[in-house]
């Protein structure tokens, strides 16, 4: 089978590219932030927010002038966007909606076979939400405990996500992470919503998704791993034989990777991007925070072959097994990932210490606190990497709202982050 081959540069240079972490630096906005999620199909979702949440880490490391707002605003006010199921649970295009039938008829096959507790409220629920509106689980008074998903949980909770996941509800807006619920309906037009499954077939359908998987990495390899999480019903023979499909139908392109054994994958119709960075790039090399759970972090294995980085979220790993830290964040320079970090998003007394990020005369509310950093082995920082970092470091605490940046006094001991104090002094 014919293959391109390239070197790991070159395939690095087309990740953050395809990316949007490598120049041209296009997204800016609300039109930025639907433009990066229709060309990677989905972005990763978690609720926990201690910079922010996954999703807005992702957006602010690639849309100019990203705000965690514009997100709220396309998702519950006008409506572009979705959350839903794909890479686990995921943000993506609502005009994805039909191309997801699948997983809704099989949430309502499951909770209707197996949840009768649920089945019995239904009605009650759905005239109380007629009547009432958008409602959340704690607007309502079913507290009998069911099991559920992940553990035990309320009655109430368990029926609106049933409904949720089957597609008769959708998440009109949330309350810090609690989701109030309305009709599909009411907001989704009827179109969309009486849209025929484009994938009639299982080959069909394992072939959309292993090509949208694709696409939201950019270059793969098929062996199993973290990057094909949520597509738990494609094993992996059929994930072989929906590559061997799109090979053959020109839709996807074989590369050989010097230093890599096993064959990538990539889009056909991503070329573009592969040839506009064959050349290395002369533009100053830019800085990026990531997101734990950013789209080229997924497979990280991978990540590990092409950009000699490990990296490994330990929220849910014990204090004494952390290598690291808590909610530690990669820094990325160029194509080189060159620290990685631990933020908090601080409230400031009135008279606390940081250096300052404006000249306003009004009380600073908040510092981006850098708890603690650690560069990766080898890594020299030179004046234009400094440079770079303060102005990432800059945009980021913009992203956050905070007017100071603060170090740990041993953070910059530890990793001599000196002259960046001296930046924002």
């Amino acid at each position: 089978m014919p293959s391109i081959e390239l070197t790991q540069a070159h395939a690095r240079r087309f990740l953050l590219a395809h990316q949007g972490l490598w120049p041209p630096y296009t997204y800016q906005g609300k039109a930025g932030i639907l433009d990066y999620i229709r060309r990677v199909g989905c972005i990763q979702f978690d609720p926990l927010n201690i910079v922010g949440q996954n999703p807005d880490l992702v957006l602010q490391a690639r849309v100019d002038g990203y705000r965690p707002a514009m997100l709220q605003e396309l998702l519950y006010q006008n409506r572009k966007l979705l959350d839903g199921f794909d890479k686990n649970m995921s943000i993506y295009s609502v005009d994805d909606w039909p191309y997801f039938s699948r997983f809704r008829e099989s949430a309502r096959r499951g909770y209707e076979e197996n949840s009768p507790e649920i089945q019995a409220i239904l009605p009650q629920l759905r005239s109380e939400r007629d009547t009432r509106g958008p409602l959340s689980s704690l607007d309502l008074d079913f507290d009998q405990v069911v099991d559920w998903s992940w553990a035990p949980t309320r009655l109430a909770r368990a029926a609106l996500e049933s409904m949720y996941f089957w597609g008769e509800l959708v998440v009109h807006h949330k309350v810090n992470t609690r989701k109030v619920y309305d009709f599909a309906h009411r907001h989704l037009p009827a179109e969309l919503l009486a849209a025929p499954d484009p994938n009639p077939t299982d080959e069909q359908y394992h072939c959309w998704r292993i090509h949208r998987r694709i696409g939201a990495m950019g270059l793969v390899w098929s062996r199993a791993g973290d990057g094909w999480l949520g597509m738990s019903k494609i094993k992996s023979p059929a994930r072989q034989a929906a590559f061997k499909k799109l090979l053959d139908e020109g839709k996807v392109i074989q590369a050989q990777v010097e230093g890599i054994d096993l064959p990538l994958y990539l889009r056909s119709q991503d070329t573009p991007a592969l040839e506009l960075v064959a050349s290395p790039d002369h533009t100053p090399a830019k800085a990026s925070i990531l997101a734990p759970l950013d789209n080229l972090l997924w497979d990280r294995r991978l990540l590990k072959a092409l950009f000699n980085f490990d990296y490994l979220w330990e929220v849910y790993k014990p204090v004494e097994q952390r290598a690291y830290g808590y909610y530690v964040l990669p820094v990325l320079y160029g194509d080189r990932f060159v620290a990685r970090f631990e933020p908090v998003r601080q409230k400031l007394a009135s008279g606390s210490q940081g250096s300052p990020r404006s000249k306003s005369k009004e009380r600073q509310q908040h510092a981006l606190l850098i708890r603690n950093w650690w560069w990766e082995p080898g890594v020299v920082p030179t004046g234009a990497m400094q440079s770079a970092l303060a102005d990432c470091l800059g945009c980021f605490a913009n992203y956050l709202g905070a007017d100071r940046l603060v170090i740990d006094p041993l953070a910059l001991q530890n990793a001599n982050l000196h002259w960046l104090d001296k930046v924002f002094s």
